[in-house]
């Protein structure tokens, strides 16, 4: 078998048993929470006879194994059950709000590379120098930051006081057509903006470093006696090999983003999967829980499958390991 076959294979292997174990350890977290789905979602006088009713429609009252047999056997046939709160399927409940988070961490991700190379590459060729040093004092502030002061804070200043922008949701009422996806801009725009001042600070320090480390290998002092100009040095020679880490730290940083979005969007009352979660703990919706683990479990796994693939076909010596 080819080296790059077989390191795909083994990289999607690995994929499937981490997803497994996401399924079965949050299947399990989710049964120690206190309290049960019929007290979250029926109304306070239902007796205990109507609980148990509740219950037993749900297949909670069956033993654990069973439950987790019936629930591997539905996400084998590609069904994710039905919310206990919204009586509606999962899969339906989540396709509602997962392009939300797509925008939102898909932006998080292009903004952090727009903006990181360009600080890192700067820092790097200004080593020592005046920029260099703000530029690392801006990375170890944004690695200190946390999502949720940032937030509440952006919140506060920008939407509350100065009335910049909203201080929730994903869109306003009544509004259509080219102002409405304006509308979309402006609402994403503080969540948006609190992401990437966390997550861009080990990006840009990241880049420097390794890029730092790169225009001082051979092959760019070979470009340099050959006469090769110092700008494509950096940007040509130094730069692709940089990237090299930085692209497996984005892999890693998505999973920080799954982490983030139920902090930020929850924060911004922004409608995506992250929110669903936390309304979802709140009312005990296990198959709705279950269903987004599963979901951002499967991001973080496809990304980080996606980088390795990536890592492997930028640098031979990977795959061929």
């Amino acid at each position: 078998m080819p080296p790059l076959a077989l390191f795909v294979l083994k990289r999607v292997g690995h994929g499937l048993v981490t997803l497994w174990f996401a399924v079965t350890i949050t299947f399990l977290l989710l049964r120690l929470l206190p309290g049960d789905p019929a007290t979250a979602i029926a109304s306070t006088n239902m007796d205990a006879q109507m609980r148990q009713e509740l219950l037993t429609k749900y297949g909670l009252t069956d033993p654990l194994p069973v439950q987790y047999a019936k629930y591997i056997g539905q996400l084998l046939h590609g069904d994710l059950g039905t919310s206990f709160s919204q009586s509606q399927p999962v899969t339906t409940v989540l396709m509602a709000r997962l392009p939300w988070t797509v925008l939102l961490a898909g932006s998080t991700v292009l903004l952090t590379v727009l903006i990181g190379i360009p600080l890192g590459v700067t820092a790097a060729t200004h080593a020592q120098g005046a920029l260099d040093r703000a530029v690392q004092v801006l990375g170890v502030t944004g690695q200190s930051l946390f999502v949720p002061s940032v937030g509440i804070f952006l919140l506060y200043v920008f939407g509350l006081q100065l009335g910049w922008f909203p201080i929730g949701g994903a869109y306003g009422e009544g509004v259509y057509g080219a102002a409405w996806y304006l509308d979309v801009l402006r609402h994403l725009a503080l969540p948006l903006l609190s992401l990437v001042m966390v997550s861009i600070g080990s990006y840009v320090l990241t880049l420097r470093s390794t890029l730092i480390d790169a225009l001082g290998e051979d092959f760019c002092t070979l470009a340099r006696a050959k006469g090769t100009p110092e700008r494509l040095v950096v940007w040509k020679h130094g730069l692709r090999n940089a990237l090299l880490p930085t692209t497996t730290l984005l892999g890693l940083q998505l999973g920080f983003l799954v982490g983030g979005s139920v902090l930020t969007e929850t924060i911004f009352a922004y409608p995506g999967v992250g929110r669903a979660i936390y309304e979802s703990v709140i009312r005990l919706d296990f198959p709705v829980l279950q269903g987004a683990f599963l979901l951002l479990a499967a991001t973080v796994v496809v990304a980080n499958m996606l980088t390795d693939l990536a890592y492997g076909l930028l640098d031979p010596r990977v795959r061929n390991s």
